[in-house]
């Protein structure tokens, strides 16, 4: 494999003035891009005529959501392998193999009908380009649900208890840049190029090349997070590690909080079985993690993000007008991102999620009003399109606040160390599964329920709040063993209501979380990746 743990980034770094832990974020941020420039990149293509003649598919077949969602199905199978493979070999090789995964399958993508250099791309593929893309579709999937199912587990073994939903917010902003800069290049080719030209559907997939190919020649030049070092007993590298993060003053206290941690422990190995099935030891943070990639998948946005110029169509905008309203809502997606990072260290991940489901559905419900009125011709057209573009706007930046991150970074903190790697692809399996569902049924609800489809969103959005506020509890702020402790309670308490456990404690922040971390002494509060000021706290 890659980057053995004996030699992960001995004394390396990408950029020298950059400090290693902002290397780390900028790495993790720039692969979880890769995530949102398909979505980006499929929510024009879907339209674009050379597409469909290569495909020998209609805009309206059932077809073109097929192949979106296929891709889906790659994700879930990406995670389970990629789990095992990041337990057992490392975090860092496993990441080094998805990408090179992402990229075999986006050029696959990238040559499906391909026969002729000529605009028009005329095709002598005989059928078979369709074969060609949806196995290019799946392979992609296999490593981008890859990609999610370990970058966040790399992050948050090396982020602090205090700042871990910052660092997995910023990564997701990267990855709604990822979704702008591919719905910008390929809004700019077909603007330029036309939709009857292949090249103004090729060229968006084969840039997409730019992220795999950049990160996997930096990933040697990284560290092994120390936690699974220490899982493998590897003691002498994962000091090494914490000397490459920390500098050898502090690496020392560090390694012996690692280890105090790692004994606690214990070395008793986790299966599916015990996180899948009934009275298994991780079946109830197994729960709250499923249901939290559901009641995502229920806030519609996958179908926004994929399908935005047709989003916008319900509102009764012309073509290309929608098109350029979905650029600009990808813009202030990006932007709106910023206060996600800074709001959830400070108010949690529960408090966003479910104000956030409040929000979405309020404005949900607004949107049917104005699908509806869109369809009178006695209503002036600006009378809808003003107030139902501006809360279509509104709703995406609650969503990017209130669900895009969090409902990744709570698999991350409430597993122990032998489970961590396969929550998480528990996670991006329900993710993938539930948005395969979505893309797959979008366009039916498009053709059938019209603006009525604004509606179905709101009432799952109430559930997903629902849901949310009665059964998720609030793992920020808190190491991940302390997040333990909340299921141990629920079993004794015999309730998984979280107003229930524990008194109640974890439906808010703990009280110091805001605080610096507690001193050195305590083991399992001490960060594993510290900002550091002057070499002192």
């Amino acid at each position: 494999m890659p980057n053995p743990p004996s030699r992960m980034g001995e004394g390396s770094s990408i950029f020298p003035v950059v400090s290693k832990e902002h290397e780390i974020v900028l790495f993790s941020s720039t692969a979880i891009a890769l995530y949102g420039y398909d979505q980006g990149m499929m929510s024009l293509i879907n339209t674009n005529k050379s597409y469909l003649h290569t495909m020998n598919i209609s805009e309206e077949s059932p077809i073109v959501g097929i192949i979106v969602s296929v891709y889906y199905l790659g994700c879930t199978i990406g995670a389970v392998i990629s789990s095992k493979l990041a337990d057992k070999e490392g975090r860092k090789p496993s990441i080094f193999v998805c990408l090179a995964t992402t990229t075999l399958g986006n050029i696959l993508m990238f040559i499906s009908g391909l026969s002729s250099l000529a605009p028009s791309g005329s095709s002598s593929w005989n059928g078979k380009a369709i074969i060609c893309m949806l196995f290019g579709r799946v392979v992609m999937g296999l490593g981008v649900g890859g990609i999610d199912v370990v970058i966040p587990v790399y992050s948050s073994e090396l982020s602090s208890d205090g700042a871990r939903g910052k660092a997995l917010a910023q990564e997701f902003q990267m990855n709604i840049f990822g979704l702008l800069m591919a719905y910008t290049i390929n809004l700019g080719i077909t603007i330029a190029l036309g939709k009857q030209n292949q090249w103004a559907w090729r060229v968006p997939i084969i840039v997409m090349q730019v992220f795999p190919v950049l990160l996997m020649s930096v990933i040697s030049q990284l560290p092994e997070t120390p936690r699974w070092l220490m899982s493998q007993d590897h003691k002498e590298d994962a000091k090494n590690a914490l000397e490459e993060i920390h500098g050898k003053d502090e690496a020392k206290n560090k390694f012996d909080e690692l280890k105090r941690v790692h004994d606690d422990e214990g070395s008793e190995s986790v299966g599916y079985w015990d996180m899948l099935l009934p009275g298994g030891s991780q079946f109830h943070p197994t729960m709250v993690t499923i249901m939290g990639q559901v009641n995502q998948a229920l806030t519609g946005y996958g179908a926004v993000s994929v399908y935005g110029p047709q989003i916008f169509g319900l509102l009764n905008f012309p073509t290309r007008k929608a098109e350029i309203l979905t650029l600009g809502n990808y813009i202030s997606y990006f932007f709106f991102m910023t206060l996600a990072w800074l709001l959830i260290d400070v108010h949690g991940r529960r408090k966003l999620m479910v104000w956030g489901s409040v929000g979405l559905s309020g404005s949900f419900l607004l949107l049917t009003l104005f699908g509806g009125l869109a369809q009178s011709p006695k209503i002036p057209d600006l009378a809808v399109e003003i107030p139902g573009g501006i809360t279509l706007f509104f709703a995406t930046a609650v969503f990017g606040i209130g669900w895009l991150a969090t409902v990744w970074l709570i698999p991350t903190e409430i597993y122990p160390s032998t489970a961590r790697a396969q929550g998480a692809a528990v996670s991006v399996i329900v993710w993938g599964l539930a948005n395969f569902a979505i893309t797959l049924l979008t366009p039916i609800g498009f053709n059938n329920l019209k603006y009525w489809l604004f509606l179905v969103f709101a009432v799952t959005n109430a559930f997903a709040g629902w849901w949310t506020w009665r059964y998720s509890p609030e793992s920020g702020g808190r190491s991940f063993e302390e997040n333990q402790e909340f299921f141990e309670a629920a079993a004794k308490e015999g309730s998984w209501l979280v107003r229930r456990v524990d008194g109640g404690s974890f439906q808010l922040m703990p009280k110091d979380s805001s605080s610096e971390e507690e001193e050195d002494g305590d083991g399992v509060r001490s960060p594993l990746l510290r900002r550091r000021t002057g070499g002192k706290r």
